[in-house]
């Protein structure tokens, strides 16, 4: 069993993809506690939260279909430093204006925009690349290795966030991330990429409409994708706006939010590691919408208890099945597709799965001064586990891959 979970590290390029791409995860996980909880101690808005979350994945959903035709027929490595410079700079940005005390909401959210242009450009690329790095057989344990540095990053980021706001102040925050951008930049330049994408005289639409038609063709595709987007528009609001239930729920700070976000990342990756050792599964369309009600009723739970010890532990269960679905839906688009295609493919699964989040924290942010916290996500989480059954008893498409 522990052999078959760290199966993939056996391939070099994906290693230290994993470890440059982790580094730079727990420098990003640190920036987005400091900048969530000061966006909402400037703003004392819920609508903020939202929006800056808006604003970062906004780009995702203008330009990540572009993104994945570039991926398709350039240099996925290029892309994806071109992304990380992209990001870096703006982290590096943010530093220097609160070393200087010249920062501003508005400043704040202009620049989660420009990273988020840099991320709707590398995560199709990404996603593109990380499946050429090791074998068809080990495509579902790379899946779930990445869903777990990014969730290692979330336990590990908001903790050392939480000791650096206490101890020194934001600009170590932001800073830290810019430098963490280093370390996947070097992973990027050391690895072998077997694939390259051959040239196209092909216009970006022809290529887009291609990647579109090729989802029609294939059974269950376009379920996944519409699942993915539905799924982080009810599923992901969660984490954007725990600084609002560590206030107004349990009356607590900075170090209460960082508890439970430590919670959810460690749930991630305990869901994660079992992933990871189950590896490609039998009916694993219908095991992710089972897990899908049963985080619907986690986030359900969550928001109705007023108990810090009784929430944490629910939204640790709920890390594990939020990250056990993504990992399940994200293997079964990418077991269906081609490295020609690829590109196009995952950038409309990222459009979708990411699509959810700003749109999402749109409405939530409305919502919540309207409906409450609690009201507003106890009821994503029925919704979350309605369309979990629907999928499961009525449009069976996913149930039966």
């Amino acid at each position: 069993m522990i052999d078959q979970v760290f199966k993939v590290f056996r391939h070099r390029d994906f290693r230290l993809l994993w470890i440059g791409a982790c580094t730079s995860s727990i420098g990003s996980w640190v920036q987005i506690v400091a900048q969530a909880w000061l966006v909402y101690t400037l703003s004392n808005s819920a609508f903020y939260l939202g929006l800056d979350s808006f604003l970062g994945q906004a780009p995702i959903i203008l330009f990540s279909l572009v993104g994945g035709v570039i991926a398709d027929r350039r240099d996925r490595r290029k892309m994806l430093l071109m992304s990380q410079y992209i990001q870096m700079t703006s982290a590096l940005l943010l530093t220097g204006l609160f070393y200087f005390h010249a920062v501003h909401v508005w400043q704040i959210l202009c620049l989660s925009f420009v990273s988020g242009i840099g991320q709707s450009f590398g995560g199709p690329a990404y996603s593109a690349l990380l499946p050429t790095l090791v074998g068809q057989e080990d495509y579902p344990k790379a899946i779930a290795w990445n869903s777990i540095q990014f969730n290692l990053a979330r336990v590990i980021g908001p903790t050392i966030a939480g000791i650096t706001l206490a101890k020194l102040n934001a600009t170590w925050c932001f800073g830290l991330n810019g430098i963490s951008f280093i370390a996947v930049i070097i992973s990027l330049y050391v690895i072998n990429v077997g694939f390259v994408p051959a040239r196209s005289t092909e216009s970006i639409v022809t290529s887009m409409k291609q990647g579109i038609a090729f989802i029609r063709t294939k059974p269950g595709l376009d379920s996944l994708i519409v699942l993915a987007f539905s799924m982080t528009l009810f599923g992901f609001q969660l984490l954007p706006f725990l600084p609002v239930f560590a206030r107004e729920i349990f009356h607590g700070n900075a170090a209460t939010y960082t508890q439970l976000l430590v919670c959810s990342g460690s749930g991630s990756v305990c869901g994660a590691l079992v992933v990871a050792g189950l590896g490609k599964t039998k009916r694993q369309g219908r095991t992710a919408l089972v897990t899908l009600v049963l985080l619907g009723a986690l986030i359900l739970g969550f928001s109705l208890s007023r108990s810090l010890l009784l929430s944490s532990l629910l939204i640790f269960l709920g890390g594990a099945s939020l990250i056990t679905v993504f990992a399940m839906i994200q293997s079964l688009v990418q077991a269906s597709t081609g490295d020609a295609m690829m590109g196009r493919v995952m950038s409309v699964y990222n459009v979708a799965f990411r699509g959810g989040m700003p749109v999402g924290s749109l409405i939530v942010g409305k919502l919540i001064p309207i409906l409450t916290v609690s009201v507003t996500m106890a009821s994503s989480g029925v919704v979350l586990s309605v369309l979990g059954l629907y999928f499961l008893l009525v449009h069976r498409r996913i149930a039966r891959l």
